[in-house]
């Protein structure tokens, strides 16, 4: 299967396209990491083209896509599940959603990105790379984390703990996705895992005085 895998859940607006077979697993073709901060509408389908491009492949060649879900920020999750949802509407092909957090590196380990809000993302994992306990949100202090932790570095201090720098990857994205292939996929549901930053003005103004 050729599978275009995309994540808008971080800083690092990630794209790749890979190759999967049960046989003979998963061959990266082309990828891009981008540091887009809040960049990611305007980074993104220039990225998808890229890669595309790197490796010889049409949207016409896709059997199907993978997204990420978060937990991230609101809009940065809009941007790659809107598009990854465009994607297979125009192609009518199946987009799979995963946790963004279990792409974040491999075996038992314990995964932290900025939440934002000097908060954390957190999930952790056995020895066979399956999620344990999360995803949550909590101050770094609170975060229930054991070692290895990777992801964001920024918080090693505020952990207690040394982390080791890692990623979203297209490899990440893939494996999360393999139990997933070849059934039905299900609606594509963001993880914000809280309420928005932002709410509607419910105080109502007097039209005359």
């Amino acid at each position: 299967m050729l599978l275009l895998a995309l994540d808008t859940a971080t800083p690092t607006l990630v794209v790749g396209l890979a190759r999967w077979s049960p046989d003979g697993g998963t061959e990266v073709l082309a990828e891009r990491a981008v540091e887009s901060g809040n960049r990611h509408a305007e980074l993104l389908t220039p990225a998808v083209r890229e890669v595309l491009t790197e490796a010889g492949a049409a949207m016409a060649d896709l059997d199907a896509v993978v997204t990420g879900l978060g937990p991230g920020p609101y809009t940065g999750l809009r941007v790659g599940i809107v598009t990854a949802a465009a994607f297979g509407d125009a192609r009518g092909l199946p987009v799979h959603g995963v946790c963004s957090l279990d792409a974040i590196g491999s075996g038992a380990r314990s995964v932290v990105t900025d939440a934002r809000r000097k908060e954390v993302h957190w999930a952790t994992y056995d020895d066979a790379g399956q999620r344990l306990t999360g995803p949550g949100v909590d101050r770094p202090e609170d975060a229930p984390v054991a070692d290895p932790v990777v992801g964001d570095v920024r918080f090693a201090e505020r952990l207690g703990r040394a982390v080791t720098a890692a990623d979203v990857t297209t490899a990440g994205l893939v494996r999360a996705a393999v139990p997933l292939l070849g059934s039905p996929p299900v609606p594509l549901e963001p993880l914000y895992l809280r309420r928005p930053d932002a709410v509607p003005n419910v105080t109502r103004k007097a039209v005359s005085q």
